[in-house]
């Protein structure tokens, strides 16, 4: 968090305030009005995450801050989380949208509204200020959608390049225990339990949703505004960081909506600026106002006249997976895409040339099933914490890859967006994975991954198997300085466990070198640095809270010779917090398991959390294990739920789920 906190605001004190919706369910918020003006806009954030208590201290200081600036904030629980009625079953449901339309008109109808509304949000809350928007209400003006995407299925925790990623099945045994949260009596009264309890029948892993829908089909269109960019009407603030797993998602919006639109991508994982991390953290809140004041009181204060994208240029890139840093200043561009420029390098014999090599001898990768465990998190830190989940020294990975390296470089290499490697590939099965990473080779062999790309590719029905054929593969869109010296690396793996969960018909790829050619995008001139953009972070002061014990994370690798497997677990003792009589914690275990053979692979994961008052104890207990079982996905699911160390819930869940198929 900020270690700044502006006390020269007058910061109003919230209410806490119900929604009730036309189908009778009832929508548990807080609202922060602004003192003295009489009529104002409001800024809403709109997810699951419960503002009276787990989400409330950081709610204060960004809300606070927005209301102590003279726009009214709300911050609402969706149906089904923290103290709302109803049932939440799924991510970004329809359902979800109609709600929100009612709550913004509920908001233009309140006395001191002056009918314009924005909508923040970051991760979910990003995701839903993007659909609602696309729903076109005509309160909303503006939002502001941080480190969420436009394409559900491309670009999304569950699948990444059509595989399946684990961190969808971490976010999943995740979302699985907070659907059972319960609903707190001291806002609800007697009525909390009988919710509490419906809310527990009708849950169901969300994993069954994903797992259904491996490849992309309706259920991954719905929600996805790439699929029309015209429905936004409003104007977008489009916000993340380079360590996220969403900066494409930015990238694209810049280049289709056709509404007013600015990005801010730093060096920053799954978190809002202010709070940024690797650092630096700006004063993104300040940020903020300035786009609200624009677009919600029509205030012409230059902030469309600015650069339309501000972006962080890194450079001297420090693989760490618990002290990750990546150096770097501002830079800013008029809009997107520029003007393409490029350097080409071409495959050969272990090295990136600068001229084409004719008559280079195909090459089979068939890597090691454990190629991966430097990987790191897909999405490191998620909602900050301190886990050490960001990529280390590539260097164990790159030695089961195949890799390809240029010579020192003599001089700076700036690359800004997508590199992309062009080549002929075959293989026997009907579909085969390859993963691409782009990495920084210092002199003393230090390997640091800059971007990197999953593709699950699938053979064309006319094309035989083990017939060659013509692929283009992006990596993830990167804003970097090689810097003199150093060399850059392409590695290519058929694995990388466990970021990417193993499929056993997937196997050895045969690449053709001589049809290769890596094209890095070079920034083009009319990109200019602003080394000082942002002023450091500032926040209004949190509500009174205190940290009982901070979170203390682990994450260890175990290799077992005897039975020649591998095994990466993650613990993780949340953060214990109090505010008032309410203390509430939790801790989280995973563990992912795979031998030689990739239908070895396994996960296991475990959460618990807590809330107590006094004379109200609840625990929640959640257990899954996913496995492949006679060709197919098998997941195991459990639920318990525990009143006063008393249990009055428990189910057990199993399902199996066909693969992705090729062909």
């Amino acid at each position: 968090m900020p270690q700044s906190f502006d006390t020269t605001l007058t910061v109003p004190d919230y209410q806490q305030v119900t929604i009730p919706l036309q189908d009778g369910t009832l929508l548990a918020a807080r609202l922060w009005l602004p003192a003295e003006a009489p009529r104002v806009p409001l800024v809403m954030e709109w997810i699951p995450y419960r503002q009276s208590d787990n989400t409330a201290v950081g709610d204060s200081m960004v809300h606070g801050y927005f209301a102590a600036q003279g726009i009214a904030a709300l911050r609402v629980d969706l149906r089904g989380s923290g103290n709302s009625t109803g049932l939440l079953r799924d991510e970004y449901l329809a359902q979800e949208q109609d709600d929100a339309l009612e709550v913004i008109d509920w908001v233009t109808r309140q006395p001191w509204s002056n009918g314009r509304v924005g909508i923040i949000g970051i991760s979910w809350g990003g995701f839903a200020a993007l659909q609602v928007a696309a729903r076109r209400p005509p309160a909303l003006k503006a939002i502001i959608t941080c480190c969420s995407t436009d394409d559900r299925y491309r670009d999304d925790v569950h699948y990444m390049g059509g595989a399946l990623l684990t961190d969808g099945l971490q976010w999943g045994s995740g979302l699985f225990t907070q659907l059972g949260r319960p609903l707190d009596p001291h806002y609800l009264g007697e009525a909390w339990r009988q919710h509490w309890l419906s809310r527990l029948e009708g849950m169901e892993p969300p994993l069954h949703h994903w797992l259904a829908h491996p490849q992309r089909d309706d259920y991954w269109r719905h929600g996805s505004v790439c699929e029309d960019y015209a429905a936004i009407q409003c104007a977008v603030y489009a916000v993340g960081g380079w360590t996220d797993g969403y900066p494409d998602a930015i990238l694209r919006m810049m280049e289709h909506l056709s509404v007013p639109r600015k990005a801010l991508i730093g060096p920053w994982t799954h978190i809002y600026p202010h709070w940024g991390t690797p650092g630096p953290a700006i004063d993104f809140l300040a940020e903020c106002v300035r786009w609200w004041r624009r677009w919600l009181l029509d205030e012409e204060n230059g902030v469309m006249v600015e650069p339309a994208l501000h972006l962080w240029q890194g450079e001297a890139l420090r693989p760490d997976a618990a002290h990750f840093a990546l150096g770097g200043h501002w830079i800013c561009a008029p809009g997107w895409p520029p003007t393409p420029r490029e350097r080409c390098f071409w495959l050969a014999a272990g090295q990136l040339r600068d001229q084409a090599c004719a008559s280079q001898p195909e090459l089979i990768i068939d890597s090691p099933t454990h190629c991966g465990l430097m990987a790191g998190e897909w999405c490191p830190r998620d909602g900050g914490g301190s886990a050490p989940e960001f990529q280390h020294d590539q260097r164990l990975d790159d030695a089961l890859s195949c890799c390809f390296d240029t010579l020192p470089l003599t001089g700076e290499l700036l690359v800004l967006g997508k590199v992309i490697l062009t080549l002929e590939v075959a293989f026997e099965t009907p579909s085969a994975l390859l993963v691409l990473r782009l990495n920084e080779v210092a002199a003393d062999g230090l390997s640091g991954r800059v971007t990197f790309g999953v593709h699950r590719l699938v053979r064309p029905k006319e094309v035989a198997p083990g017939a060659a054929f013509r692929v283009e593969l992006a990596l993830k869109g990167v804003s970097y300085r090689f810097s003199p010296g150093k060399r850059l690396r392409l590695a290519i793996s058929t694995t990388y466990w466990p970021m990417v969960w193993a499929e056993p018909e997937q196997g050895a790829v045969r690449i053709f070198p001589s049809s290769a050619c890596l094209h890095v995008p070079l920034r083009p001139s009319e990109v200019t640095d602003k080394p000082d953009a942002f002023p450091p972070a500032c926040a209004a002061p949190p509500i009174a809270h205190e940290v009982l014990a901070e979170e203390l994370s682990t994450r260890q690798i175990h290799w077992d010779a005897g039975q020649d497997r591998w095994q990466l677990m993650m613990d993780a003792q949340r953060q214990k917090t109090r505010i008032g009589d309410l203390t509430f914690d939790g801790e989280s275990h995973d563990v992912y398991d795979i031998g030689q053979q990739r239908d070895s692979a396994s996960m296991s994961s475990r959460r618990i959390q807590r809330y107590h008052r006094p004379g109200w104890q609840i625990e929640l207990r959640s257990e899954m294990h996913l496995c492949w079982v006679a060709g197919e996905l098998q997941l195991t699911s459990r639920y318990e739920a525990w009143e006063n160390q008393q249990p009055v819930f428990d189910r057990q869940w199993q399902r199996r789920f066909a693969p992705g198929r090729g062909g």
